[in-house]
């Protein structure tokens, strides 16, 4: 079987990523690529100075947005001849009474003039404070402590991933943007943390009314296969479970690598085509009419 050869999830050193655009563009055109998508990680229009005493900063700092878009338009021009390439931002969703909001959402982001736009959320907001879900297991563990303690000391896990897919399917009702990303990466840190069952019926429940707010939007959703490029998670966001979900209310799909160096760029991606053809899909659908046969 032939690996789908394009990505329009990927991150450079504007953000996280390790590697240049340049150098991400190149190693795709020689892995034989025919489409790229830079989703620099953003939280437009808050600063992301603004959490920095609480957590590591990954987003593309608002000073540096204008060099990110330019130099990806250069590559753009650079290359056209070998590589499609896209301009896009992996928006995140934060709504917080104290520090604002920040939606994705292509009015607001379209100063930049975007070719796409990937709604992602990262954290957990809550009365006492808010966190990001795929942090170290850790520091994740520290925080469900702090915010989600029960009387007894225990974790309420139901909760904090009834509040992590509450935020998603808001940004779904507010935003307005392409692709959702890895739409269930609150179980990333369950492994070692183990705070929550995904086989009980509640959490079923929760996934259910998250598709059907996904087919509602009309967005498309990925399979990411991120945590096993950086050996986090043997497995795709989303879960098996979670992508027939999507199957059967007919939502289009698409296979990201979520690729933060140049080595991650197509990491799994048989094992994803796989997985959706086993679900019954038949094709992927990207930004910009981009359609592949699985």
């Amino acid at each position: 079987m032939h690996t789908p050869k394009c990505n329009f999830h990927t991150h450079t050193v504007f953000c996280d990523g390790k590697s240049s655009a340049e150098e991400m563009v190149l190693s795709a055109i020689k892995k034989g690529f025919t489409a790229i998508g830079f989703s620099g990680h953003c939280l437009h229009p808050l600063n992301p100075e603004f959490y920095e005493p609480f957590d590591s900063i990954w987003h593309i700092r608002s000073e540096n947005i204008k060099a990110y878009t330019e130099e990806i338009c250069r590559l753009k021009e650079k290359y056209s001849e070998q590589i499609k390439i896209y301009l896009g931002f992996e928006a995140d969703y934060f709504s917080s009474t104290q520090y604002g909001t920040a939606i994705p959402s292509k009015k607001d982001y379209a100063e930049f003039s975007p070719d796409y736009l990937i709604g992602a959320v990262h954290f957990i907001n809550t009365d006492k404070g808010f966190f990001t879900v795929d942090h170290k297991p850790e520091i994740v563990k520290e925080n469900l402590i702090r915010f989600y303690s029960k009387p007894d000391g225990s974790i309420d896990g139901r909760a904090a991933v009834c509040d992590y897919f509450s935020s998603e399917r808001e940004m779904l009702k507010k935003g307005d943007f392409d692709i959702i990303a890895h739409c269930d990466l609150i179980k990333l840190r369950n492994g070692p943390i183990n705070f929550f069952n995904p086989k009980e019926s509640w959490y079923k429940e929760e996934l259910k009314a998250t598709a059907k707010e996904i087919k509602r939007a009309g967005v498309i959703a990925e399979i990411n296969t991120g945590a096993i490029g950086r050996g986090n998670m043997d497995d795709t966001y989303p879960s098996k479970y979670f992508l027939e979900l999507l199957f059967e209310l007919g939502v289009p799909i698409c296979i990201n690598s979520d690729a933060h160096t140049t080595a991650m760029l197509d990491c799994a991606f048989d094992r994803a085509a796989e997985m959706a053809k086993k679900t019954g899909y038949t094709e992927l659908v990207y930004p910009g009419n981009n359609i592949v046969e699985l």
